[in-house]
């Protein structure tokens, strides 16, 4: 039997767990304050990126912010409906859909400088550890970004770590990072 405190599959020895948990809740306190912007959280991520230089392709938002198309263009063509985006084609490459604030997109900045601060009200009198949570999540996000761009993750599966099983010995193709 495993010793529960060395159990490797236990909740509450996952890193990955940790972070999800927070990320919910972060999203949480951010729908009221966004509701009454009339935007989600990912549309108010999109709007921070517009809101620091327009216009962008469809592709370099979803770079920024880690969304695939199939997730990215449905969002979108809401906030096009809402009136605060507008789509047209790149005219020096009609295959790029570029993005770009409308009117209405970038008078809503003035509305939601409030949220920043709304948000960390929430964390009491005195916040100063956030930035170094901040500093050390991008840091994970670095290294993260690095391990799927190098390929599988030392020791896994498709390296021919101890599950490897047939795709760490070659005889499958390695999934491909992008897949999953």
């Amino acid at each position: 039997m495993i010793d529960p405190e060395k159990d490797p599959l236990r909740l509450d020895r996952q890193v990955c767990f940790p972070l999800y948990a927070a990320s919910n809740l972060l999203t949480r306190l951010y729908r009221p304050v966004l509701s009454g912007l009339g935007l989600t959280y990912p549309q108010y991520l999109v709007m921070l990126v517009l809101w620091e230089e327009t216009p962008h392709s469809v592709g370099s938002l979803g770079e920024k912010l880690y969304l695939d198309s199939g997730t990215l263009t449905p969002l979108l063509k809401r906030m096009e409906q809402a009136g605060l985006i507008s789509r047209s084609r790149d005219p020096s490459d009609e295959r790029r859909v570029l993005i770009d604030l409308t009117p209405a997109g970038r008078a809503l900045r003035a509305a939601a400088e409030h949220v920043p601060a709304t948000l960390m009200a929430g964390f009491g009198p005195a916040p100063g550890g956030l930035d170094t949570l901040r500093d050390s999540i991008r840091a994970l996000v670095a290294a993260l970004n690095a391990h799927v761009a190098g390929g599988p993750v030392a020791g896994g599966p498709a390296a021919g770590g101890p599950a490897a099983g047939a795709a760490g010995r070659g005889d499958l193709p390695a999934a491909d990072p992008a897949d999953g």
